[in-house]
C-alpha cells in the first residue's frame, strides 16, 4: 500500500517521531496492511495515514496529516461511518480502533474498512424484504373483504329453498363469482410483482357508476348496514378501477363501524372535474394528536376500541389506491362530532 506519510517535526509532536515509526516499520509491514489506517493524536488531529486511507478518504497524504480526522476514535470499538468525499460523493467504511504510543506519543490508531458495497447491498436486501412483506401484508387485508363477503353470500344460499326465488339464487351466485375474480386478480398481480420485484401493475380505470358500488359494498356488511344513509346522484361516476375504489369504500366502511356510531353517512358531491365521497359516522371521532399518522403504515390509534386483529394498513392502503387511481384520500372532523373520511377521484365524462 505503500509508505505511511508522517508530519514534520514541530515543537508540539517532537522532532520526527512520525518519520522515524515509518522508517523503523519498513515497507514490508506497511505494504501488508490492505486496510486505510489514520492515526490521531488525543486532539484529533491526523499525523500518520497510509495510501489506503489516502483513497478511502478522497485527499493526499499532505492534506490529511496535520488536518482534524473529524469523527471520534474510542479504543477496542467497532463502528460505521459515512464519510463525505471532497468532490462530493460518500463512502462508508468500518472503523476499528486502538491505542497505542509511538515514538513516546499516545496515538489512536483507526483502521478503515470500505464497506460501502456491502451496506448498499443490505439497503437493497432489507428493501425487498420490506417490499415482499408489505405485499404480504397488503395481501392479507385485501383478501379478507371479498372472503368475509363470500361467506355471507354462501350462508344465504343455505337458506331453505322456499325462502329464495330462482333469480335471487343467480344474483347470489353472480356476486360469489364476481368476488373470486377480484381475488384472482389480486392474486395474479401480486405473483407479478414478487417475481419482477417492483411495483404492483395497473389495472386500468374505467368509468365507475360511485352509487352502484356503494350499494355493493353496503351488501358485504349484512345487518350493520341497517344505520346508513347514502345520499348519491345515480348519475355521477368516477374515473377508477372498480375493484380498487371498493377495497377504499369498505375500508373507510369498516372504520366507521368498528370506531365509530351509528348513523353513518355516505355523501357524494361533484364539482368540476372531480367527485368527493365522504363516509361519516356519529362517534367521538379521531384524537388529535392522531390524525396526522391516521394514514401511515401499521399505525392504529389506541383506545377500548381499537382493534387487536388489525395490521394499521387499511387507511395507508385506501390512501396509496386512491393517489394510484389519480385522487387522494384525507380526513375531516365531523360536524358537530364524529369523523369523515374522505376520496376525491375523478369525475368521468364519458
Amino acid at each position: 500500500m505503500g509508505e505511511f506519510e508522517g508530519a514534520p517535526a514541530t515543537p508540539e509532536t517532537g522532532p520526527g517521531w512520525p518519520v522515524d515509526f515509518a522508517r523503523e516499520a519498513g515497507p514490508t509491514v506497511v505494504s501488508a496492511l490492505a486496510d486505510g489506517l489514520v492515526a490521531v493524536d488525543d486532539q484529533g488531529v491526523i499525523r500518520i495515514c497510509n495510501a489506503a486511507a489516502e483513497v478511502l478518504l478522497g485527499r493526499p497524504a499532505s492534506e490529511l496529516v496535520g488536518s482534524p480526522f473529524g469523527h471520534p476514535v474510542v479504543a477496542d470499538h467497532s463502528t460505521e461511518i459515512d464519510l463525505v468525499l471532497p468532490g462530493g460523493g460518500t463512502r462508508v467504511v468500518e472503523m476499528c480502533a486502538s491505542t497505542t504510543t509511538v515514538s513516546g506519543q499516545r496515538l489512536h490508531l483507526a483502521s478503515l474498512r470500505d464497506i460501502t458495497l456491502r451496506r448498499r447491498a443490505w439497503e437493497r436486501l432489507e428493501a425487498e424484504l420490506d417490499l415482499q412483506g408489505t405485499m404480504i401484508a397488503v395481501m392479507a387485508h385485501e383478501i379478507r373483504n371479498p372472503l368475509a363477503g363470500i361467506g355471507l353470500l354462501i350462508d344465504t344460499l343455505r337458506e331453505p329453498a322456499e325462502d329464495l326465488t330462482d333469480d335471487e339464487r343467480k344474483r347470489i351466485l353472480d356476486q360469489v363469482a364476481d368476488r373470486v375474480a377480484r381475488l384472482q386478480s389480486l392474486a395474479a398481480r401480486l405473483l407479478t410483482t414478487i417475481r419482477t420485484g417492483g411495483e404492483l401493475p395497473r389495472p386500468p380505470r374505467e368509468p365507475v357508476p360511485l352509487l352502484e358500488i356503494t350499494l355493493q359494498c353496503l351488501a358485504d356488511f349484512g345487518d350493520r348496514a341497517r344505520d346508513t344513509h347514502v345520499y348519491c346522484d345515480p348519475e355521477i361516476r368516477v374515473l377508477a378501477d372498480r375493484g380498487e375504489l371498493a377495497e377504499m369504500l369498505v375500508n373507510y366502511l369498516q372504520n366507521a363501524f368498528h370506531h365509530g356510531a351509528p348513523p353513518i353517512e355516505i355523501r357524494t358531491t361533484g364539482a368540476g372535474d372531480a367527485v368527493e365521497v365522504q363516509v361519516c359516522d356519529s362517534g367521538p371521532g379521531v384524537p388529535e394528536e392522531f390524525v396526522p399518522s391516521l394514514f401511515e403504515r401499521f399505525t392504529r390509534a389506541a383506545g377500548p376500541r381499537r382493534d387487536a386483529d388489525g395490521s394499521g394498513l387499511g387507511l395507508w392502503i385506501v390512501r396509496r389506491l386512491a393517489q394510484a387511481n389519480g385522487g387522494e384520500a384525507y380526513y375531516r372532523p365531523g360536524e358537530p362530532q364524529g369523523a369523515c373520511f374522505c376520496l376525491r377521484l375523478p369525475r368521468a365524462t364519458e
